[in-house]
């Protein structure tokens, strides 16, 4: 029991007929996915406006999940209330296709490939590598955020023109380089995805200083969304060592042809200070990939 987070709950009493059943499915999450996570149920007597939100921030100093007066569940941290949000994505989603995202010019799936989001955040571009029909394995680290994930997932597939999309993700609470360690490296071309064990493209977009997006000429850049901020507060970005680390390991991983494709701010540096075999970028973003070739 001493490593469980306790992690508040809140909700607004309000709103109880309406906040049960997402209690109920956090909690059956939590213990399904076996999150170390103990969710403290708390009811306010006052609708959560900004102004609460900012106090219970304020009050707990730890992240916190709300429920609101809508049922809808956010992660508050450091006074930033964030969400997934995955239906905002829908049209983005739909359209999703190489002429329109960078990344899918980057990682080249079809409906047989089978990608590993190892630093999946708020799931985002996850979802965009599975609107191309391919099986996505989901990392994240951090049991707070993964719960989120979970419970996204479980709202959308509700919804019937969702369903096939939720399919095709798997989430999982791990570390990357944990979870990559423990499966066998890649030496038999003839493994399939359908085994378990490899996979076309190993997708890194870790966590890099804030200034990362600055413009390393005019010193300006584009300024850094809630969503962003939060995982700052949440998820620091790796050191030079657990860079070299997790590109080996994800090398490792991917079947022979396959990438590992990196996610930068354009003015970054390279990640593992490794050159790319090739990289595609716009104003704001860099792909980077790098090609196991046997």
């Amino acid at each position: 029991m001493s490593n469980l987070a306790y992690v508040p709950l809140i909700y607004s009493d309000f709103s109880l007929a309406r906040v049960e059943p997402v209690i109920q499915i956090l909690q059956g999450l939590v213990e399904k996915a076996n999150l170390p996570l103990a969710l403290q149920v708390t009811a306010v007597d006052q609708k959560l406006t900004q102004k609460v939100r900012k106090q219970l921030s304020e009050q707990y100093a730890q992240p916190i999940f709300i429920i609101d007066d809508k049922a809808q569940l956010s992660l508050l941290t450091h006074q930033i209330s964030v969400s997934p949000d995955w239906q905002s994505l829908q049209r983005r989603v739909v359209s999703a296709g190489r002429k329109s995202e960078l990344l899918l010019q980057a990682c080249k799936l079809t409906d047989k490939s089978g990608v590993l989001d190892a630093t999946a955040g708020f799931g985002h571009d996850s979802l965009i590598l599975a609107s191309t029909g391919a099986q996505v394995t989901m990392l994240e680290r951090d049991p707070l955020m993964a719960l989120l994930l979970m419970y996204e997932q479980q709202l959308m597939s509700q919804q019937s023109n969702w369903q096939k999309l939720m399919s095709r993700l798997t989430i999982v609470c791990d570390d990357s380089a944990q979870f990559m360690s423990l499966k066998e490296p890649v030496d038999d071309q003839k493994q399939t995805v359908a085994s378990g064990t490899v996979y076309d493209v190993i997708y890194l977009d870790p966590m890099f200083p804030e200034n990362s997006y600055e413009n390393t000429v005019t010193g300006k850049g584009a300024k850094v969304g809630k969503h962003m901020q939060a995982l700052h507060h949440i998820a620091p970005p790796p050191s030079g060592t657990e860079e070299q680390k997790l590109l080996d390991l994800a090398l490792a991983l991917v079947v022979t042809g396959g990438r590992v494709v990196v996610k930068r701010p354009v003015s970054a540096p390279l990640f593992a200070e490794r050159q790319a075999d090739e990289s595609w970028q716009n104003d704001v973003l860099r792909f980077d990939g790098y090609f196991r070739k046997t």
